[in-house]
């Protein structure tokens, strides 16, 4: 695998970014039931998410594909995803690193209670368990787990 470098998405990074997401999706939550089509979900990330929110893409430097996502919003880390060819290789510690530093006080993120690589991958960057929900209060109607991490 050759280089990858982190950088703010732009505009034309918005299809690529969707389809990691969706990608990302499929492969590490079979069971979640996504309440947006892809279609929903590529006019959100195009219209909403990249040029409304604090968004940054993984791209790998020889093919300039994108193969990673990552939204701040304020301190909430809200979303990060893989292409999952692409898991294992650091980027996701990366986009951590980057998240940390763009929050130094502390950030916090929600994951889905049957993601158990998210529970450990978000433990090992110092993220704790503060809350647990039933699915209430997210549109996929899954119980969900609130981390936060503080320096």
């Amino acid at each position: 695998m050759s280089a990858v470098v982190i950088r703010r998405a732009t505009a034309p990074d918005a299809s690529a970014a969707a389809d990691v997401y969706l990608r990302s999706f499929a492969a590490a939550l079979p069971t979640v039931v996504r309440p947006r089509s892809d279609e929903e979900v590529r006019a959100y990330i195009r219209d909403v998410v990249v040029p409304l929110r604090e968004t940054w893409v993984a791209e790998e430097s020889r093919s300039g594909a994108i193969v990673g996502l990552m939204v701040l919003a304020g301190d909430l880390l809200s979303q990060l995803y893989l292409d999952p060819d692409w898991r294992g290789h650091g980027i996701g510690d990366r986009f951590v690193t980057l998240a940390k530093e763009r929050s130094p006080r502390g950030l916090s993120l929600w994951t889905f209670q049957v993601n158990g690589p998210a529970h450990r991958f978000y433990e090992r960057h110092g993220f704790v368990e503060a809350e647990r929900t039933d699915g209430n209060g997210n549109e996929e109607r899954e119980p969900d787990v609130r981390y936060v991490w503080r320096p």
